[in-house]
């Protein structure tokens, strides 16, 4: 066999070299490939701890990109809430290299956007982009991450903008109601205030407690990296770990230890100018990993799910007392609260009000149909498939789950859950958490 020349041996050797480096990374790292609704997963765990998980779509031309970062409301007290929130709108204000206008250029020319947010359980930075730039755009959300400059005059702009957006929470009825539900249903766990936090406590935060925080938070243990698109699993390992090897490790932060208090009966009328009054009623539910969550969304679909719901064919369309109806019950890792909703004219407030407790009685005294049975539970895992149609949901959810603890394969066991609930769960949970109930009607005037 003739000896390769010189010239023709050197891209040989260097393809050799690459073939040991990229097995040198996958090598480093814990991998398992699992099937899963949301397709082929490949889950990966850095030497620092840091979580990659990898969703292999040859056919989607845009690329979907979540960093998830296990910070948020529940590690937060009312001497800090809304900090989280706050970090989040200030890291895609800035890196050491790029302002926040070069930031939202650069993700606008690969075709995408970049974004990000806190939230009750996690913090999250986006990114999507055409699946050719998949690399730049996670170099970008990387940038981000990693290296947030978090400037001080921007810093006051965007407290004083929460702060106003707060007051102006105050003067909305509908996010006056939810807010006192919630304050009665959780306090003094912090899921009692929304992701934005409380005006007081963001007033007093500056710009050394931010960087406490995101020191706190972003350690590779508290993180995961979700890509989803055209890309390849060897490939996007290898890069994150480029991007993310060399990141600080520190202790996983511990969520704030708070009880929501016992369940009770209470009754809160506020006043708010506005059209409409709104009437809320709602309890304290079961947390995502309990066995009674799959039947309480089928519940709340009974009740709320669009116009086949119940509150919208008996209260708005047969009675006509309401504009708007509607339930809410969002997956929390600790318990969260189940709500029922309408909006109606101030002069029907008391008939409505009456007439919302009746069917949170009626769902409990008699047992669903079959045919609203099946509906509902085709309505719950029609509108999850419908969300999960982008990659950029997708990455949502197997990083949510993933910060959430439950793993991402949490989503074919709730599937399953939704599937077999019966009637007479429905009716149980209904006896369980809609008994007894609190209430918050937010009105004109007297």
């Amino acid at each position: 066999m003739r000896r390769p020349t010189p010239r023709r041996a050197a891209p040989l050797i260097a393809m050799a070299v690459l073939a040991l480096l990229l097995g040198a990374v996958v090598a480093a790292v814990a991998q398992v490939e699992v099937k899963s609704s949301a397709g082929a997963v490949t889950r990966s765990r850095l030497p620092n701890g840091l979580t990659v998980l990898v969703r292999e779509n040859p056919a989607a031309p845009v690329v979907g990109i979540s960093v998830m970062v296990q910070m948020g409301t529940r590690w937060e007290t009312r001497e800090n809430a809304g900090i989280s929130n706050l970090l989040q709108l200030m890291v895609v204000r800035g890196t050491t290299s790029l302002n926040g206008i070069q930031i939202v250029e650069t993700a606008d020319r690969l075709g995408g956007s970049i974004e990000a947010i806190g939230a009750a359980d996690f913090s999250e930075i986006s990114g999507t982009a055409l699946s050719r730039y998949w690399k730049e755009i996670l170099g970008l959300v990387a940038d981000v991450a990693i290296n947030p400059s978090i400037p001080e005059p921007t810093f006051q702009a965007v407290r004083d903008f929460l702060v106003r957006q707060i007051r102006n929470r105050g003067e909305k009825p509908y996010d006056v109601a939810l807010d006192t539900l919630h304050a009665r249903i959780f306090t003094p766990h912090p899921y009692a205030w929304d992701a934005i936090g409380l005006k007081e406590s963001l007033e007093r935060i500056d710009r050394p407690a931010l960087v406490a925080h995101y020191l706190r938070h972003y350690v590779p243990g508290a993180m995961v990296v979700a890509v989803s698109g055209k890309v390849k699993a060897a490939e996007v390992l290898a890069e994150a770990e480029r991007l993310f090897g060399a990141l600080r490790t520190g202790p996983v932060p511990v969520p704030t230890s708070a009880r929501s208090p016992a369940p009770a009966a209470t009754r809160d009328v506020l006043v708010v100018p506005g059209a409409q009054s709104q009437i809320l009623m709602g309890a304290l539910a079961p947390r995502m990993t309990d066995p009674d969550h799959a039947a309480v969304k089928v519940m709340g679909t009974v009740l709320g799910g669009g116009m086949a719901g119940r509150l919208f064919s008996e209260l708005r369309d047969k009675q006509g007392l309401a504009y708007t109806t509607a339930t809410q019950y969002p997956s929390r890792v600790d318990p969260g609260a189940f709500v029922a909703q309408l909006g109606t004219a101030p002069e029907n407030t008391a008939k409505a009000a009456a007439a919302l407790a009746q069917e949170l009685e009626r769902i409990q005294r008699e047992p669903v149909t079959v045919e609203e049975l099946q509906v509902a539970k085709a309505y719950v895992l029609g509108n999850l498939a419908m969300d999960r149609r982008t990659n950029a949901r997708q990455v949502w959810y197997l990083a949510s789950y993933e910060v959430a603890g439950v793993g991402y394969e949490f989503l074919d066991r709730y599937i399953a859950q939704v599937r077999q609930v019966t009637a007479t769960d429905v009716q149980r949970v209904a006896r369980e958490y809609l008994s007894p109930i609190r209430t918050v009607i937010v009105q004109p005037s007297n």
